[in-house]
């Protein structure tokens, strides 16, 4: 199947995604006052990684399709899906649910900056011109020098780095590794991660700090309660569903029809912290977060305005 052959259900996969990916947020944000990120990482992904193992590869091929020649680049898209889930975690857990999610869309704006700094891309004066604009929009959201600003907004532009490189990696080796064993090693390294945090991080001798975003991560483990166990169960069956559904969406269409459908998040961000969590954006912070997507949109729609004219360009062979 070409990758651009089922736009339909390119797009049907980046709203399960992005809706299963919302609900993510939820959880973790719900259980971020009461346990360590690593545990809450450690079980989801037992979890995740039984779902992937257990179910969803029965039911979509075979165990050889986790078979991979690219384990060096399995490895690297699961520590830069590990530092995109830890950043933005840590900021989601001391900040408004909306306002991180509006941060972390910077990550089409990155994208475009690496890739004229390290691959030599062009990038003209209308994308530019987005950039700016999707940087004022942080700016706003920030409100660096104010009594509104706070490190841990920091936290979900590291988190739009990781994950700007995780996808730049799926595009690179999606067309011969199946969804489920994109997902699976990402998890592998997640838990491998988490494993040794809990290891050097359980007995939480360094929770010395009154910060939400250090507590989160430095804590002493605590078992669950059984219905905080429920939520990690469900937390791990949505991340499952949610990485496969990705990974399926960014393998069967090209990217930059893909990438707007990840944005039906932003909608359902605010209305789970108004409703959830009782956060009423400001006026900056709408201000910000539509400065924020619609620079994200140009940015796409111009790539994919540059994409048809390479096509277009391009020598052709009849």
């Amino acid at each position: 199947m070409s990758r651009d052959s089922s736009p339909l259900v390119g797009a049907l996969w980046a709203v399960v995604a992005a809706t299963s990916f919302s609900l993510v947020d939820v959880i973790i944000k719900f259980l971020s006052g009461d346990y360590p990120l690593y545990e809450i990482t450690f079980f989801r992904t037992l979890v995740a990684l039984a779902i992937i193992v257990g179910v969803v590869t029965p039911l979509t091929g075979t165990f050889a399709d986790l078979k991979t020649r690219f384990l060096g680049v399995h490895l690297l898209r699961g520590m830069f899906v590990v530092a995109a889930n830890f950043f933005f975690f840590m900021g989601l857990a001391a900040m408004p649910l909306a306002e991180a999610v509006a941060i972390f869309f910077v990550s089409p704006l990155l994208i475009a900056v690496f890739s004229v700094v390290f691959l030599g891309d062009t990038v003209g004066p209308r994308r530019w011109i987005a950039i700016a604009f999707g940087m004022l929009g942080v700016l706003i959201v920030l409100r660096p020098g104010t009594e509104a600003f706070q490190i841990a907004a920091l936290f979900p532009i590291v988190a739009a780095a990781g994950y700007g490189m995780l996808h730049i990696l799926t595009r690179r080796i999606g067309a011969t590794e199946s969804a489920a064993s994109l997902v699976l090693y990402t998890q592998l390294v997640m838990l491998a991660v988490s494993t040794a945090a809990g290891l050097g991080l359980g007995h939480g001798y360094f929770d010395v700090y009154d910060h939400p975003s250090a507590s989160f991560i430095l804590r002493a483990w605590v078992w669950p309660t059984p219905f905080d166990s429920l939520m990690i169960v469900c937390l791990g069956v949505v991340i499952a569903l949610g990485g496969y559904s990705i990974s399926a969406a960014y393998r069967s269409s090209a990217p930059a029809f893909i990438a707007p459908f990840e944005y039906v998040a932003m909608p359902f961000a605010i209305f789970w912290g108004v409703a959830i969590f009782d956060e009423i954006p400001d006026r900056f912070a709408i201000a910000g977060i539509l400065l924020i997507l619609g620079s994200g949109l140009v940015l796409i729609w111009r790539e994919a305005v540059a994409r048809r004219r390479e096509i277009l360009d391009a020598p052709h062979r009849f």
